[in-house]
C-alpha cells in the first residue's frame, strides 16, 4: 500500500471519536439527499398520473380561424380599423389518417387515438344538461384515458347506440346503467342512446360534461362524415411533450398543444419542487463539507509535530497534501456508501408510512441508480474539495516550528 493511503488511514484510526462524527453527518446527509430526492420525484409522478390520467400529452388539432380585421370610415373621413373575431366552427382534421400515421412514428410518441368532439344537450324526461360529445375507438383510446379503471357502474362498452356517460351528469339526469338518454348535437342532429356504464375521472367538469360514444355516432351527430377533430396522443417521457408538440406543428402545420402549455399552474408547481429539492441538497451539501474540512482542521492541529517530522526526514509538501486529500474522499466515500444503504432503509419504510388517499403507496419502494450514482459522486467531491484547505495548511508546514511547538 502506498505511503500516503498507509497514513492517512492511521490518522483516522487514531482520531477515532472525530473520524467516527464526520462519518455519520456525511452519511446522513448523503441518505437525505437521496431520500428528498426520491420522494419529490414520488410526489411529482402521483401529481402527474393524476391529473394527466383524464387528458392526453399532446392534443393535436385545426387550427382556430384568424380573426378579420374590418374597416370602418367614420364622419370625419378618417378610416378606422378593429379586429372582430371570428366564430370558430366545428371542422375535421383534412387528411387525418396521414398525420395520424405521421405522429406515430415520432420520437418519444407511445400511443395515438382519433378524437371526434363536439357540443350537445343530453335530455331524459324532463331534465337536459350541456355535454361534449366524445366519439372514441375504444381500443385506442382505452390507452389515453384508462376509461375501464374508472368505471363505478356497468362497463366499457361503446357500440353503436351505447354510451358511457360521467357520474355527475347520470345524477343530473337520474339516469343509470341501461337507461337511455336522447343527445342533440349542436348541429342540431339527435340520437337515443343506452347507457352501459358510468365512470368518475376525479374532475367533477369532466364527470358532468363527457358522454362517450362510438366515433362513427359522434361522426353523424355532429355531421363529420368520417371525419375527426383531434388527434391525441401520450409520450414516454411527459417533459418531452412540448418539444414533441412543437415538432407535429412544424411538420403537419396544426395546432398541437401540450398539457404543460394547458396545465401552466402544474407545470409551475413542477418546477417550484424541483428548486426546492435542489436548494436543500445545496444546504446539505455545504454541511457536509464544513463538518469534513472542520474535522480535518483538527487533524492538522493535532498532527502538528508528525507532520513536521515527516517533512524534516525529507517527505515531499506534495506527499503530506495528499494524506489529507486521501482521508477527505475517504470519508466522503464512505459516507457515500453508509448513506445510500440507510437512503434505501428510509425509502422502503417510506413506502409503507407514507400513503395517497386511496391507500397506494406516495414513493415506491425502490430507488432509481442514478440517485446513488449521483450523491456518491456528490459526497466524494465534496469531500476531496474540504479537504483541500487543510491539505494545503499541512504541506506549508515549517518542519523546525511544527516540531517546536507541536
Amino acid at each position: 500500500m502506498p505511503f500516503e493511503w498507509i497514513l492517512a488511514l492511521r490518522f483516522l484510526r487514531e482520531g477515532r471519536m472525530q473520524t467516527a462524527l464526520i462519518m455519520a453527518g456525511t452519511t446522513v446527509g448523503v441518505a437525505v439527499i437521496i431520500f428528498i430526492s426520491a420522494l419529490m420525484n414520488g410526489l411529482q409522478a402521483s401529481l402527474a398520473s393524476r391529473t394527466l390520467s383524464t387528458q392526453a400529452h399532446v392534443t393535436v388539432r385545426v387550427p382556430d380561424d384568424a380573426p378579420t380585421p374590418v374597416l370602418a370610415r367614420g364622419d370625419t373621413g378618417i378610416i378606422a380599423a378593429h379586429i372582430e373575431p371570428r366564430v370558430q366552427r366545428l371542422r375535421s382534421i383534412d387528411q387525418w389518417e396521414q398525420v395520424y400515421r405521421q405522429v406515430a412514428l415520432l420520437p418519444h410518441v407511445v400511443d395515438v387515438s382519433p378524437l371526434t368532439t363536439g357540443s350537445g344537450f343530453a335530455f331524459r324526461g324532463n331534465a337536459s344538461k350541456a355535454i361534449a360529445i366524445m366519439g372514441i375507438l375504444p381500443e385506442r383510446y382505452e390507452r389515453i384515458v384508462r376509461i375501464g379503471d374508472k368505471l363505478t357502474a356497468g362497463q366499457f362498452r361503446v357500440g353503436p347506440g351505447e354510451a358511457v356517460i360521467g357520474c355527475e351528469l347520470a345524477n343530473d339526469l337520474g339516469a343509470t346503467v341501461g337507461d337511455r338518454i336522447r343527445i342533440l348535437s349542436s348541429e342540431n342532429r339527435d340520437d337515443v342512446f343506452r347507457i352501459t356504464g358510468v365512470f368518475d375521472l376525479g374532475v367533477k367538469d369532466l364527470n358532468r360534461r363527457w358522454v362517450i360514444m362510438a366515433q362513427r355516432n359522434a361522426q353523424s351527430l355532429l355531421d363529420l362524415s368520417g371525419g375527426v377533430t383531434h388527434i391525441d396522443l401520450t409520450v414516454d417521457d411527459i417533459f418531452a411533450a412540448e418539444s414533441v408538440a412543437t415538432r407535429i406543428a412544424s411538420l403537419t402545420g396544426l395546432t398541437a398543444e401540450s398539457w404543460m402549455a394547458v396545465n401552466t399552474q402544474l407545470l409551475t408547481a413542477f418546477k417550484n419542487q424541483t428548486m426546492t429539492t435542489r436548494t436543500v441538497r445545496v444546504f446539505l451539501i455545504l454541511i457536509v463539507a464544513l463538518g469534513i474540512a472542520s474535522v480535518l482542521v483538527v487533524s492538522v492541529v493535532q498532527k502538528q509535530r508528525e507532520i513536521g517530522i515527516l517533512r524534516a526526514m525529507g517527505t515531499s509538501p506534495r506527499r503530506i497534501m495528499w494524506v489529507f486529500l486521501i482521508q477527505g474522499g475517504l470519508v466522503g466515500a464512505s459516507g457515500a456508501l453508509l448513506g445510500s444503504g440507510l437512503a434505501a432503509l428510509m425509502v422502503y419504510g417510506a413506502s409503507f408510512a407514507l400513503r395517497q388517499s386511496d391507500g397506494s403507496p406516495l414513493i415506491s419502494g425502490s430507488i432509481e441508480p442514478a440517485y446513488y450514482l449521483s450523491a456518491a459522486a456528490v459526497a466524494i467531491l465534496t469531500g476531496l474539495l474540504a479537504a483541500v484547505a487543510p491539505a494545503r495548511r499541512a504541506a506549508k508546514m515549517d518542519p523546525v516550528e511544527a516540531i517546536r511547538y507541536g
